[in-house]
C-alpha cells in the first residue's frame, strides 16, 4: 500500500504550482523493490531518501550491573537461611545512614526537548518587563515581570509590515508580491490578511507562579469575561488565588460555573462576570450532551458556547493534548478572542501533543489541520530532517514560553532538592514469588515469540498481567490479590461475551489490567483516554470508539457488531478507601519494612513532613495500616475523595502539627496541588511516564518551600523496577519516544516486546 503526501514547494503562481509529493511504501525489501521497479517502468522515479528499515536486536539487552545498595531487611533475605530462630533487632537509623546507602539521582540532567527547541536562558534573562499591576496585591518577581509583558504582547500580534522580512506565527510577506502573505511551513499563499492567534503556551516549571502571571493578564489585559478551565480539584485553588492576590477596591467578581444543579447562563449573564471558572467536564457535557450524536452549532442561546468570551485559559492544559479527545474538540469550538494553554509539560509523550494545542490556540496557514501538521512536522522529525526541527523551534519560540526554576535568572532562591534512589533486597521468600512470575513471564514471551501458546491479543494479556504482578510483588504480596488467569479462561470460551453480571465484572478487571500498563487506544494511538473496554474485549479510548458506532456499528479490530454506546463496559467504580482487617501486619514487605524505617528517621526532626506517593491505592491501604500500627498521624488524598474531603486532609498536613504523613495517589498528584508543607517525598512504586513522578516532586519543591527537600525512590534490587528506571531515563531522552512513527494499525508490536524483553532482562 501507498501512502502519497503532497505540500505546496513553492509560491503559487498564475500558470504553476509547484508541489512536492512524498510517497510512503512498504518497508519490506522485496516489496519495497517490486514497487520501486514498477514506477520506473511507470516512468514515475523517486529521489530515494536513503533510510534504512531498523535492525532486530540479536540479542536481548542485558541489565547493567550494580552495586548493592540500600536498606537489609530484618527478615531473611535470598542470601540468608530461612532457619534463622530470630532476626537480629536494627539499630535506630537516621536519614543519613540512608543517603550513604542510597544512589544519588539527578533525572532533571538531561535537557528535555521543550528546553533545546525554545528560547534559550540568556534570551529569556533579557527579555521586557511589563510595570507591576496596580490592581495586584502581591510584587511580581523580575521573570513574572517578564511573563507578563510577553503575554500581554502575544494577546495583540500584528502582521509583517509593507517592505519588512519579518516571520510572524510563519508568516511573511512575499518577496514577489508585497501584498502576499506566504506561510513558510505549509507555503500556502493568501492575498487576504491572515487571521493570527491571540495567545500561547506558559510552559513554566510548575511552582513559579502561572496562575499569578495570569491573573495580572486580567487585570492589565482589558475589559471582557475570562473562562478559566481547570480540573475539579484545583477550582477552589483559582477562586482562591484570585481573592488573595487581587487588591480588595479593584476585585474580580468570580462565578464558579460547575455541577448537575448549575443554571444554564446565557452569554449576557456570563458577562456580568470578570471570571468564569469551570471544568473540563462541564466543557465535554455542554458540547456534547450524553445521548446527543452530533454538536450543534456555536454560537448558542445559552451555556459556556453562547460567548465570546474576552479569553480562554486551559489550566493543565495538556489535558487536551490528545485532539480526538472530546474535551479538545470542545475547547477548540469556544469562542474567544485570546486563547492560553497553562501546563508544565507541554510534550508529555509525543510530537503530537504539542498539535492539539496549537490547533486550540488558532494558528492558520494549513497546521491546524492533522495532515499537514504529520506530513510538514511529525514525519519529517521522524526522519531527522533539520528543515523540520527549524520549523518546530520556530514554532515553540512564537508560541511558547518556559523558564525553569534552576534558571539563574530566575533566582526563586528555593532550598536545596536532593534526590535518592533507595535500593532495597527481596527477602527470601519474597524472591522466590518474584523468580516464579519472572520465570511465568519469560516462558509466555518465549512462546509468542515461536507461534505457541496463547495466540494474539489473549496471550498479550496473559503477559501484560504477570508483568503487573512483577511490579506488585516488589511492593507487597498482598497487592498481587487473586491473578486474572482464571477470568479470562472464562472469557475467552465466547469471541464476544453476554453483558451479565459476571462477565462484565471481569472484562473490568481486563480493562483495569490495560489501564495499569499504560496501553494505548487502538483507534487514535495514543494512550487511553476515558478508557471502555468492549463485549469482544478490546480497549479503546471512549470518544473514539463512540464515534466508530456511530458511523460503522462494528468493532474496528474484530468487526464484531456493536450495537450502540450501551455495549461499551467502564471502568469499576474505585470504592472508598477502607483498612483491610485481612492485612497481617506483622507479615511486613522488604519496602514496607524501609518506608518505615525512613519515616522514623525523619521524625527525628521535629518540623520535618513527608508525602509518600504510589499508583496503587491498595498499596496505600496497607501503608496506612501500617502507620496507624506505629500510632503515625496521617492524612489520605486519591482519586475517590470528593473536592471537600481532600481540600481538609491537605490542610491537615499544612496546620497541624501532628499530622506529619500525607498518603497520596500519584494519578491526583498531575493537578495543580500545593504540598509545601512538607519537605519529603518517597515515590513508593515507579511510574512509567517519568513527567507524572517529575510533577508530584514540583508539589513539593515549589514556589514558598522554604525547607531543604529530599526525594527517595524506593526501588527492589535486581527486579522489574531497575528496568523501569532505565525506562524512565530513556523516555527524558527521547520525551517518550517522540519521534516515532507508529504501525496504522495497532500498536507497535515490536517495539512492545522489545520493551517487555528488557524489564524482563
Amino acid at each position: 500500500m501507498l501512502v502519497i503526501e503532497g505540500v505546496l514547494a513553492g509560491e503559487k503562481g498564475p500558470f504553476d504550482c509547484p508541489i512536492l509529493l512524498k510517497v510512503f511504501g512498504p518497508s519490506e525489501p522485496v516489496a519495497r523493490a517490486q514497487l520501486e521497479a514498477r514506477m520506473k517502468a511507470d516512468r514515475l522515479p523517486l529521489k530515494k531518501q536513503g533510510y534504512a528499515t531498523p535492525k532486530k536486536p540479536t540479542k536481548p539487552i542485558q541489565p547493567s550491573s550494580r552495586k548493592k545498595l540500600g536498606f537489609q531487611s530484618s527478615q531473611p533475605s535470598g542470601s540468608q537461611t530461612s532457619s534463622q530462630a530470630e532476626p537480629e533487632p536494627m539499630p535506630e537509623l537516621s536519614i543519613q545512614d540512608f543517603v550513604q546507602n542510597s544512589e544519588r539521582f539527578r533525572p532533571r540532567d538531561v535537557q528535555e526537548i521543550v528546553e533545546a527547541w525554545g528560547v534559550g536562558e540568556e534570551a529569556l534573562s533579557k527579555m521586557p518587563m511589563a510595570d507591576q499591576p496596580e490592581g495586584l496585591v502581591s510584587t511580581l518577581l523580575p521573570y513574572q515581570r517578564q511573563g507578563l509583558k510577553w503575554m500581554l504582547e502575544k494577546e495583540n500580534p500584528t502582521l509583517p509590515a509593507v517592505g519588512s522580512k519579518d516571520v510572524v506565527q510563519l508568516w511573511k510577506r512575499s518577496a514577489q508580491r508585497q501584498n502576499v502573505f506566504q506561510n513558510v511551513a505549509t507555503n500556502f499563499s493568501t492575498s487576504t490578511p491572515p487571521k493570527l492567534a491571540r495567545g500561547g503556551i506558559l510552559a513554566d516549571d510548575m511552582g513559579l507562579g502561572k496562575t499569578l502571571q495570569v491573573i495580572s493578564v486580567i487585570l492589565q489585559g482589558g475589559p471582557g469575561t475570562t473562562l478559566i478551565m481547570a480540573p475539579v480539584s484545583v477550582m477552589s485553588n483559582w477562586a482562591q488565588q484570585i481573592e488573595r492576590h487581587v487588591k480588595k477596591e479593584n476585585a474580580l467578581k468570580v462565578l464558579t460555573y460547575h455541577g448537575s444543579n448549575r443554571k444554564r447562563m446565557t452569554h449576557e449573564q456570563f458577562s456580568e462576570y470578570d471570571v468564569v471558572i469551570t471544568t473540563y467536564g462541564t466543557l465535554s457535557t455542554e458540547y456534547l450532551p450524553r445521548g446527543t450524536a452530533t454538536a450543534a452549532k456555536v454560537p448558542r442561546k445559552d451555556g459556556l458556547f453562547s460567548m465570546n468570551w474576552a479569553r480562554i485559559v486551559l489550566d493543565e492544559g495538556h489535558t487536551i493534548r490528545n485532539a480526538s479527545t472530546k474535551s479538545a474538540v470542545a475547547a477548540c469550538n469556544l469562542l474567544a478572542t485570546s486563547r492560553w494553554v497553562l501546563t508544565g509539560t507541554p510534550i508529555v509523550n509525543t510530537i503530537k501533543d504539542l498539535y492539539s494545542m496549537v490547533k486550540f490556540l488558532g494558528i492558520s496557514g494549513g497546521l491546524e489541520r492533522a495532515e499537514l501538521f504529520n506530513a510538514v512536522l511529525t514525519r519529517p522529525l521522524a526522519l531527522g530532517d533539520q528543515n523540520a526541527e527549524l520549523l518546530l523551534q520556530s514554532i515553540m519560540r512564537t508560541f511558547c514560553l518556559r523558564r525553569k526554576k534552576d534558571m539563574s535568572f530566575v533566582d526563586l532562591k528555593l532550598p536545596e532538592l536532593s534526590e535518592f534512589v533507595h535500593r532495597i533486597p527481596f527477602r527470601k521468600d519474597e524472591r522466590e514469588k518474584y523468580d516464579a512470575l519472572t520465570s511465568e513471564a519469560k516462558g509466555m514471551v518465549k512462546d509468542i515469540q515461536a507461534g505457541e501458546g496463547a495466540k494474539g491479543l489473549a496471550g498479550y494479556r496473559h503477559l501484560l498481567e504477570v508483568l503487573l504482578r512483577l511490579r506488585q510483588v516488589c511492593c507487597h504480596w498482598k497487592l498481587t490479590g487473586s491473578r486474572v488467569t482464571d477470568l479470562l479462561a472464562i472469557l475467552e470460551k465466547d469471541e464476544v461475551v453476554a453483558l451479565n453480571k459476571e462477565n462484565i465484572a471481569a472484562l473490568q478487571v481486563l480493562l483495569q489490567l490495560s489501564i495499569d500498563s499504560r496501553d494505548e487506544c487502538s483507534i487514535c494511538l495514543e494512550e487511553l483516554h476515558n478508557p471502555v473496554i468492549t463485549a469482544c474485549k478490546h480497549v479503546f479510548g471512549r470518544e473514539c470508539i463512540e464515534r466508530t458506532i456511530e458511523l460503522q456499528h462494528k468493532c474496528p479490530m474484530c468487526r464484531a457488531e456493536l450495537i450502540d454506546k450501551d455495549c461499551l463496559v467502564h471502568p469499576a467504580v474505585e470504592e472508598k478507601a477502607t483498612v483491610d482487617e485481612e492485612i497481617d501486619v506483622e507479615t511486613k514487605s522488604s519496602k514496607t519494612e524501609a518506608l518505615m524505617s525512613i519515616l522514623k528517621a525523619s521524625r527525628r526532626d521535629p518540623k520535618s513532613k513527608v508525602v509518600i506517593f504510589s499508583q496503587w491505592t491498595s498499596f496505600l491501604d496497607i501503608i496506612q495500616r501500617q502507620l496507624a500500627e506505629a500510632d503515625m498521624k496521617y492524612a489520605r488524598i486519591d482519586g475517590t475523595m470528593p473536592a471537600h474531603v481532600r481540600d481538609a486532609n491537605m490542610n491537615a498536613l499544612e496546620s497541624d502539627p501532628e499530622t506529619r504523613i500525607l498518603l497520596a495517589s500519584l494519578s491526583v498528584a498531575s493537578v495543580g496541588l500545593n504540598l509545601v508543607a512538607a519537605d519529603t517525598v518517597i515515590l513508593a512504586d515507579s511510574w512509567w511516564a517519568p513527567a507524572i513522578e517529575d510533577q508530584a516532586v514540583d508539589r513539593v519543591h515549589r514556589l514558598g518551600q522554604t525547607r531543604p527537600c529530599t526525594v527517595w525512590r524506593l526501588v527492589m534490587e535486581d527486579s522489574i523496577e531497575e528496568r523501569v528506571l532505565e525506562i524512565q531515563a530513556e523516555k527524558r531522552k527521547l520525551v517518550g519516544k517522540a519521534f516515532q512513527e507508529k504501525a496504522k494499525r495497532g500498536k507497535e508490536t515490536t517495539t512492545r516486546m522489545g520493551d517487555i524483553l528488557k524489564l524482563l532482562a
